[in-house]
């Protein structure tokens, strides 16, 4: 049985925006699309819940909400097989459930500003954290044309090639569900894919020494190149480019994203912990990357 893609909406411009590149994302795969609305409210299955009058509104903006996008996303993508479904349960644990059984989960964000609507604050970190699937997080500015590079004339254009995907990879310990996730992102658009690895030095901070740092940044160069060797291999297709660079990686993949289609980062699962957890690497790029962020777990 195919896994689908699922989205969260809300009826906020994010979480359209999100469904667009959901829908977008279903057809580039071949997979159904799975549009899901969570509200506030006693479970169905519950005695008499859907008897209690106070339930009816939320629930009637649940169907609004799903009506409106499933007429919007049929008109743009008729080729995309779409179901929907209202939840009666806090966001986040209906996400979780929702995108535990998905191919990937798709959710809307707000740039520079944390998340709107049912992503707000905790709930997005939750939510990240405990779906042991991939999440993509998706602005509201985003659009069709903005996954391709601008036309001969500078103009934006949905038929030039796509944008490079970026991945942030830590040469030493690759971990393969995150770089499996991005060449395939990459080979499904014909895009180019940016490794990203970075190396730091152990001096003090104003100490330089530029025979110490060429040689870290050669070694750190090779150590990429060796990570990345199988995959060339795997992807033959794939145009790869790597790239090093000196700083913390929380820093510099956001700044190597600059201009990107997608950046594809890791999340380290983390059984038997309280909080939410997601790495500073991942937190960093929810919130300041301006593309497309895909949050892979990996063990």
């Amino acid at each position: 049985m195919l896994r689908p893609v699922v989205v969260g909406l809300d009826g906020s411009r994010e979480s359209l925006a999100a469904a667009d590149w959901a829908a977008r994302e279903a057809l580039r795969r071949g997979l159904p699309l799975r549009l899901v609305h969570a509200y506030e409210g006693l479970p169905s299955n519950e005695p008499d819940a859907s008897e209690l009058p106070e339930l009816e509104a939320p629930r009637y903006w649940a169907r609004r909400i799903l009506r409106a996008a499933l007429d919007r996303l049929n008109e743009r993508y008729p080729q995309v097989y779409l179901s929907a479904e209202q939840v009666a349960r806090p966001a986040a644990d209906a996400l979780v459930t929702a995108g535990s059984d998905a191919e990937l989960l798709v959710l809307g964000s707000r740039a520079f500003s944390g998340f709107g609507g049912f992503m707000a604050g905790s709930v997005a970190l939750s939510t990240v954290a405990r779906v042991p699937r991939p999440v993509v997080l998706v602005r509201a500015e985003q659009t069709l044309e903005d996954e391709h590079l601008p036309d001969p004339a500078g103009r934006p254009s949905a038929h030039a090639p796509y944008r490079e995907v970026v991945v942030g990879l830590d040469a030493t310990q690759p971990c393969e569900e995150v770089v499996a996730y991005a060449f395939e992102s990459a080979e499904r658009r014909g895009a180019p894919l940016v490794a990203v690895h970075t190396w730091q030095t152990s001096r003090l901070p104003g100490v330089s020494d530029a025979k110490a740092d060429e040689a870290a940044r050669e070694a750190a160069g090779q150590a990429l190149a060796a990570a990345l060797l199988p995959w060339r291999e795997k992807f033959p297709s794939v145009e790869i480019r790597e790239r090093v660079e000196q700083g913390r990686p929380a820093q510099e993949l956001p700044r190597a994203a600059a201009g990107a289609g997608l950046l594809v980062v890791g999340r380290r699962t983390r059984r038997g912990r309280l909080g939410t957890h997601i790495g500073p690497v991942a937190h960093a790029a929810m919130h300041h990357a301006r593309c497309p962020v895909a949050v892979v777990p990996h063990a």
